[in-house]
């Protein structure tokens, strides 16, 4: 019996394993999945529980429980891949034979790559991309009357673009919630040039941030942190004085990737014009956040993607040519405080534009608009995520491809693109 085994149970893995795992067993061919542990986390949470909105406990499941009968999932360590072999080496010295591989490792925040930040972590240094940094983060935010917070991105590429934003948006209803406000400054520290990536959704959320009195410090590319002074300083010789700082550290694909050669210098795979398949090995594919792509890494994105990757690997296993392509198409929910939220939908080539969302003209969703609407929608997202999106389910009006009905376009015309 052939077999596809994917690496990782995290959102792109466990959508493909259910999405898979029939289509794959009428063919003959059997589904293994490998993770180390059991515990699924619904990452998108770990951004609120520092404000209270979620408890930790609300947001892990069993991995077992969400994957499907039929597929085998071994609770390992993976020790190394070796592509030529088809084999995959576990840390207890076995091995397991692949036909397809699938590699679904995502990424994971390394603080010790930025000079002195591990100095001051979980002191004056938090993050909130882990169940256990999100834990302390809490703590400490209810004991912070006073002083300078700062929000700080490392460097590019992060796992979802916005949540620091969101973070210094809920940081600031948060502060006026407990009264403290006006004793605090927040300062947005960020290697790009503002807000977001694109001109559009950067003018608007900029907007958005000089309303809340958040200060932006752009371009701003960290050399190194000096914990006990409370200070960071960037390569132009920039310092940025903080009391709390909550940090967005260097983002990496996992080390197995790099012990097996398989990586560039991020750890993430290099993967061809399509982006799925490995630039070296035509047998192993790629999903979420491990693949070297241009792509928002996002839960959002992997969903979308794997609409089209599922029809690439059934395609490949029946010998036929696979005409599906993706656009990188990405959604994300920004909360704002205060019981509102801003809803972006874009892709590589088209940036986040005003509009109504997911039915043209109706919504409810407003694209680019604090709305409270949006705000609901998203707390309901969290039950779509366990029940439908991990089940390998299309969301109902909403393509895997990004669909301009409903979009007002506003872009300036530029090289053939936006309105003309």
């Amino acid at each position: 019996m052939k077999n596809l085994v994917i690496l990782g149970a995290g959102t792109g893995g466990t959508i493909m394993a259910n999405k898979l795992a029939g289509p794959l067993a009428r063919r003959g061919w059997k589904v293994t999945i490998v993770d180390k542990d059991d515990n699924h986390y619904y990452q998108p949470g770990f951004l609120l529980v520092p404000f209270g909105l979620y408890q930790p406990e609300d947001l892990v499941r069993r991995r077992s429980v969400l994957l499907p009968r039929g597929v085998e999932f071994l609770i390992k360590e993976v020790e190394e891949i070796k592509p030529q072999k088809k084999t995959i080496k576990l840390a207890d010295g076995k091995e397991i034979s692949y036909d397809l591989l699938l590699i679904s490792t995502g990424n994971h925040t390394c603080p010790d790559e930025t000079p002195g930040m591990l100095d001051g972590w979980r002191q004056n240094i938090f993050d909130y991309y882990s169940l256990d940094g999100a834990t302390a983060l809490a703590r400490k935010l209810e004991e912070f009357k006073e002083g300078t917070l700062v929000v700080h991105i490392n460097e590019m590429p992060i796992k979802c673009n916005v949540s620091p934003l969101e973070f210094s948006f809920l940081a600031d209803w948060y502060f006026k919630k407990r009264g403290v406000r006006n004793n605090t400054k927040i300062i947005y520290l960020t290697p790009i040039s503002g807000a977001f990536t694109r001109p559009v959704a950067t003018r608007f959320l900029g907007d958005l941030q000089a309303k809340k009195q958040i200060e932006v410090e752009s371009f701003f590319m960290t050399e190194r942190v000096e914990a006990a002074a409370g200070k960071v300083i960037g390569y132009d010789g920039r310092q940025v004085a903080f009391d709390l700082m909550v940090t967005i550290p260097t983002n990496m694909g996992s080390e197995l990737i790099k012990r097996s050669g398989l990586g560039d210098e991020m750890n993430y795979v290099p993967v061809d014009k399509g982006g799925f398949r490995s630039e070296k090995y035509a047998d192993i594919f790629v999903i979420g956040d491990a693949a070297a792509t241009g792509w928002t890494k996002a839960g959002a994105v992997a969903h979308f993607a794997s609409e089209i990757l599922d029809k690439i690997i059934l395609a490949e296993i029946d010998g036929k040519p696979a005409e599906a392509e993706f656009d990188g198409h990405a959604n994300c929910f920004i909360e704002t405080g205060f019981g509102r939220a801003v809803v972006i939908d874009y892709n590589e080539k088209v940036e986040p534009l005003p509009g109504k969302y997911p039915v043209p003209g109706l919504g409810p969703m407003s694209l680019l608009k604090e709305t409270r609407i949006n705000h609901w929608a998203k707390l309901a997202f969290e039950w779509v995520y366990w029940h439908w999106l991990l089940k390998g389910r299309p969301i109902p009006l909403v393509p895997a491809r990004m669909s301009m009905a409903g979009k007002k376009d506003i872009r300036p015309p530029q090289d053939g693109v936006g309105p003309q």
